[in-house]
């Protein structure tokens, strides 16, 4: 965890939606350095609050119960909704319907600034040798990805239409370490984490960015030279990692899709299984 905050600048109310969820988790006790009070939510039980923090169980597809979740807030990070290749009435509930209510929500409650939780997997069928800038086409990897690549178009429209600034963050595998090769490449620190979302919470103008959640890792497949105005810079690498990561994973199947494309594991998951 970050010793001092990254930004003096302070939040009143700063909404943290998927609070119970692995990165929600992570970030609970890093996001109170930011604000007066910080409001957890998630549809499942979350551990009771502490000094400086509310808690509100929300089911993401009721559109009251988000209405009300974003009274009185200053800003959203949005973490909540399915996090992995689900059944597709699962991924429409939370990730599609919730999307929309979370905007309106945001759009009758005045809220102007939410940090989206996107993922890599909106372009998880481009192949391990391209490297994709964020204004490249999606190419998604299955159900979950799909539903990523319309939250996006949902924040971009809330931009467009009534002025409520995103940056969509394409998280790519934030973990305390990379587990394997592919993650040499997609590894976000818990550190850079929690830099990035401070940093898309507080960039003066972002209209509707995506950037890719990344740390500095010498091997990458996406490039974010886009957004660069957001005013992230990652102090953390994969490379130190390296050796132990291909010490245990020496060889490479060349015909399996999980290593031909950057989706990983996500271009075979079976979302009807």
């Amino acid at each position: 965890m970050l010793t001092t905050p990254a930004s003096t600048l302070r939040f009143h109310r700063l909404l943290l939606t998927g609070a119970a969820g692995y990165l929600g988790r992570e970030l609970r006790p890093r996001l109170k350095a930011y604000c007066d009070v910080l409001r957890l939510s998630d549809r499942a039980d979350l551990s009771p609050a502490i000094e400086g923090e509310e808690v509100q169980i929300t089911a993401l597809e009721n559109k009251d119960q988000v209405l009300d979740l974003l009274h009185q807030v200053s800003a959203v990070v949005h973490l909540g909704g399915v996090s992995t290749e689900q059944p597709w009435e699962m991924v429409l509930a939370s990730n599609i319907a919730g999307m929309v209510n979370l905007y309106e929500a945001a759009r009758l409650q005045g809220v102007k600034r939410i940090v989206f939780a996107s993922s890599n997997h909106v372009t998880g069928f481009y192949r391990q040798d391209e490297v994709v800038n964020t204004r490249m086409s999606p190419k998604p990897d299955g159900f979950y990805g799909l539903s990523k690549a319309f939250g996006e178009d949902v924040a971009q429209m809330y931009w467009d239409r009534w002025g409520i600034e995103t940056v969509s963050i394409r998280i790519g595998s934030s973990t305390p370490e990379p587990k394997d090769r592919r993650m040499l490449a997609t590894w976000l620190s818990h550190d850079d984490l929690e830099r990035l979302v401070v940093a898309a919470l507080t960039a003066p103008i972002v209209g509707h960015s995506i950037i890719y959640g990344m740390s500095d890792n010498q091997t990458t497949w996406w490039d974010n030279t886009h957004a660069k105005h957001i005013g992230y810079r990652p102090l953390d690498s994969s490379d130190g990692f390296r050796p132990a990561v291909e010490a245990r994973q020496q060889t490479i199947d060349q015909h399996d899709p999980a290593a031909i494309y950057q989706g990983g594991a996500f271009v075979k998951a079976t979302p009807h299984g």
